[in-house]
């Protein structure tokens, strides 16, 4: 199975090319800072942007755990963060990872949506570059990619989420922009994908 390039609002279910189940994925994050023009630039230089990746389990419209900078693993074990990168941007692999273990995911949660932020409060014009793509972390394999276009006046955006369908996953590529430093001023726009 080649990658997937996802457009909004598309889905593509999460199976294996011999069309066994996937049992572990990283939803990988990456971003670059725009470079800046003009008199400032030479001042200043390019700003480093703090942006956060986040992954809230929900099931049906009720939270149940979240897993970001401040709670690197979900309560029961399910989901792992890599850690918190302050600077980003450096084009060489994945800011940000998140792994989920979908044979560990309580049976009662449904989706899983994750969501970037800018902790340090620049918009997404001052972003560039930024990615989010879903792997099959037993074989390294790339299965889907959603590329962000054209930075915007938000500071954080909810990326996409993988939810139960049937017996299996699916993943959906959302981009929507939002507004917030904090995965929990973005909760009233997750909701709306719930």
């Amino acid at each position: 199975m080649s990658s997937v390039n996802l457009s909004k609002g598309q889905q593509i279910s999460l199976s294996k090319s011999d069309g066994g189940a996937l049992t572990v994925v990283r939803m990988g994050l990456g971003w670059q800072a725009a470079p800046r023009k003009g008199f400032l630039a030479k001042l200043t230089g390019n700003r480093e942007i703090d942006l956060d990746a986040s992954a809230v389990l929900a099931a049906g419209r009720e939270y149940v755990d979240v897993v970001f900078f401040q709670q690197l693993t979900s309560k029961d074990g399910s989901v792992q963060h890599s850690g918190d990168n302050l600077v980003g941007g450096t084009g060489q692999g994945d800011d940000e990872s998140i792994v989920v273990d979908l044979q560990r995911v309580p049976a009662h949660v449904d989706q899983i949506v994750f969501t970037v932020n800018s902790f340090t409060g620049q918009t997404f014009a001052e972003v560039q570059n930024a990615y989010c793509r879903l792997i099959d972390e037993q074989s390294g394999q790339e299965l889907a990619r959603y590329t962000l276009t054209g930075g915007d006046s938000n500071t954080a955006q909810i990326m996409a989420k993988v939810h139960r369908s049937g017996s299996g996953w699916q993943m959906a590529a959302i981009g929507e922009p939002a507004s917030g430093r904090t995965f929990q001023d973005l909760l009233p726009a997750i909701t709306r994908h719930l």
